[in-house]
């Protein structure tokens, strides 16, 4: 009977509850092994050197800049579940010679900046291509109400995450958390051959070419981009969150270097700060996300994060001190998790098939870190001139405020969008 009233609660149909859990497993087992790392990337910026971090953000961009062409030649010539796979396991295999390296202690500070520049990459890579592969599975109506459910998954990965690393680094050094990580990703190529499963035997939203290569030119994903308002309004939306989490990342990170000597205890400390984000966002997407989305629709959800943004860089004006940025940081990153990122996927499930994988990936990975790196060249320059925290965060107040207009904007084209599709299916 208490199963029965949580997928009432859930709004999940019968039909919908095995890939639900199929996709649940997934992001649980993805965003484990990401979290597992995620407070060692915090801590290689700092032993990698502060002031080096424009230089590591514009490596990541660069990095990508390569990696999305190539990603969209393979996916215009392999089926879907291969493509997935193929990334997975490239990645993996990177981890054994991060493992490998750390290990033999071979040149400390490069491998810092070189783990940094992987991670963000590896960490846009795999997400996007999981909100990808979702977006293919389900329809635009499923996605509103089952995505913030999905994410609940990865958000009890990244719960779990953070307690290993905790755990690991009390008894081993950091370089065994690579295996480990390797592992959790392994253990998502069997839910991506269970859901590709399900989804090639019933008649729904992408299972019929689930089997079928997306074609067309590794460059579609960005001519796509470059042609459509409603891609261009999402990369405006991504790039100003990006510069936002961007300052906010390299004003904290540069207090906690100072104020914080140990490098275990500020790898512990981004593990709590971790944690905490994780609980808060795991509760907020299963009793929150779809019924907001569902009662003030697409647009509330996308103006959530830049309204918390842009209250919090006021309070940072008043109390630049790091309690004020840790704060923040929890509420942006639950924000940012719990809403705004389902929400975004959303946004996505109206376009074609081969949009959904090429020009969303060329959006989650070159729009995002160009932003980082665009934005981390900007704050050097301004700290040069000697401008301080509190003029940033002043500065960036209206900015946030620009950037909740363009979420409502681009909920209410969604919405138009999704209308269309059903017109036309209709016909």
């Amino acid at each position: 009977m208490t199963h029965l009233l949580f997928w009432k609660w859930v709004k999940v149909e019968p039909e919908e509850r095995v890939p639900l859990l199929w996709s649940f497993v997934y992001f649980f087992c993805l965003l484990c092994g990401y979290y597992m790392l995620r407070p060692v990337r915090d801590e290689m910026a700092i032993e990698g050197g502060v002031q080096h971090l424009p230089w590591m953000m514009t490596g990541t961009f660069v990095t990508l800049l390569i990696a999305t062409p190539l990603f969209g030649f393979l996916s215009a010539r392999l089926a879907r579940a291969r493509l997935m796979l193929s990334v997975y396991v490239f990645f993996i295999s990177h981890l054994l010679l991060f493992f490998a390296a750390m290990t033999m202690q071979w040149h400390p500070e490069w491998i810092a900046r070189a783990f940094f520049i992987w991670l963000s990459v590896f960490n846009l890579f795999v997400v996007s291509v999981f909100w990808s592969f979702m977006a293919d599975v389900f329809s635009p109506a499923q996605g509103v109400r089952l995505f913030g459910m999905i994410a609940a998954g990865g958000s009890t990965g990244a719960i779990v995450g953070p307690l290993l690393t905790t755990a690991v680094t009390y008894a081993m050094p950091i370089s065994a958390l690579m295996p480990v990580s390797a592992a959790w990703l392994a253990l998502c190529g069997l839910c991506i051959a269970r859901l590709d499963r399900w989804a090639a035997v019933h008649a729904g939203h992408g299972s019929a070419v689930s089997g079928v290569p997306l074609g067309g030119s590794m460059w579609a994903g960005i001519r796509a981009v470059a042609a459509s308002p409603y891609l261009l309004g999402i990369c405006a939306y991504l790039f100003l969150l990006t510069m936002s989490a961007t300052v906010l990342y390299m004003e904290q990170t540069a207090l906690v270097g100072r104020e914080i000597a140990s490098p275990e205890a500020r790898t512990r400390l981004f593990a709590g700060l971790d944690l905490t984000v994780n609980v808060l966002t795991f509760i907020t997407q299963v009793l929150v996300t779809n019924r907001l989305v569902l009662r003030f629709g697409l647009s509330a959800a996308l103006l959530v994060l830049p309204v918390v943004t842009s209250i919090g860089f006021a309070a940072i004006v008043m109390s630049p001190v790091l309690a004020v940025f840790l704060s923040l940081t929890v509420a942006r990153r639950v924000g940012e998790y719990a809403i705004a990122k389902p929400a975004r996927e959303v946004l996505f499930t109206v376009l074609p098939r081969e949009d959904k994988y090429k020009a969303k990936n060329f959006i989650d990975t070159a729009v995002s870190r160009g932003g980082d790196a665009s934005t981390g060249w900007l704050v050097s320059g301004a700290k040069a001139l000697g401008a301080t925290t509190g003029i940033m965060a002043g500065a960036l107040v209206p900015v946030m405020l620009l950037w909740g207009w363009i979420g409502w904007r681009l909920g209410r084209q969604e919405a138009a969008l999704h209308r269309q599709r059903l017109a036309l299916f209709k016909e």
